[in-house]
């Protein structure tokens, strides 16, 4: 009994034990029994072979992967730096497993590649302002070359537009200038506004009787507030009239 025992033992130890396999809810495993696929295993506790089934775990949640910065020419013949970030799922994990060594760094290097081949078919400026439409023709690329891999390639996303200095400046010249521009187009047309508004507002009191004589009186309140100013004498308008027809 007790050699039975040992036996059941050693058996557990070493034949059952090495073939317990946990595969996570976020996860698939992919067996290959003699280094033949044989299978794929869905989440939870598993059984293989111990010493004939190979298994490996591929996670199949959404992943984001850093593309490193690239230097790129411009159609415009100016040097940037350009990097990204692309988010890719496994759908198929026995291709992800079968048709690539590294199915991440195949796909971060292919992602490589497309950046540099599509940021450099635009101009500087196509680049700054196009950011959505050169993401996706690097997705729609990438994806197609990533589908035989079982890799779906969710999104793609520029982040940052590196400049050469002297265009940093350039550009900071630039965008003052326009500011300016559009500070010297404010002010004028303040004092265009405010020039149709004197010339109004002069036309009406010559239009209405009295109307000079009233901004006259009001004109000498102001002045005789402060001491400081000099007395100003003004004679009504007819009496002005009269001394112009005595000469």
């Amino acid at each position: 009994m007790e050699i039975f025992l040992v036996i059941v033992l050693i058996v557990l130890i070493f034949v059952i034990l090495p073939g317990i396999r946990v595969v996570n809810q976020y996860e698939r495993g992919i067996v290959l029994r003699l280094g033949k696929y044989t299978r794929t295993m869905n989440p939870g506790l598993r059984l293989i072979i111990p010493y004939i089934d190979h298994m490996m775990k591929v996670d199949v949640r959404t992943t984001p992967m850093d593309i490193p910065k690239q230097e790129v020419i411009t159609k415009d013949n100016v040097t940037v730096n350009v990097d990204a970030v692309v988010y890719y799922r496994v759908l198929d994990p026995k291709k992800a497993v079968l048709e690539t060594t590294n199915y991440s760094y195949a796909t971060s290097t292919f992602a490589q590649t497309a950046l540099r081949d599509i940021t450099g078919n635009f101009e500087l400026d196509e680049i700054l302002s196009k950011r959505d439409e050169i993401s996706s023709q690097i997705k729609e690329i990438v994806d197609k070359q990533t589908d035989k891999w079982g890799i779906d390639i969710e999104n793609v996303k520029l982040q940052n537009i590196e400049l050469p200095p002297d265009m940093k400046r350039a550009m900071a010249k630039q965008a003052e200038a326009e500011r300016e521009r559009r500070a010297a187009i404010i002010s004028a047309e303040g004092e265009k506004a405010a020039a149709d508004a004197v010339a109004k507002a002069a036309d009406l009191l010559a239009k209405t009787p009295g109307g000079l004589q009233i901004r006259t009186l009001q004109t000498l309140e102001k002045i005789s507030t402060d001491p400081s100013q000099k007395t100003v004498i003004l004679l009504p308008n007819d009496i002005t009239d009269i001394a112009k027809h005595l000469k």
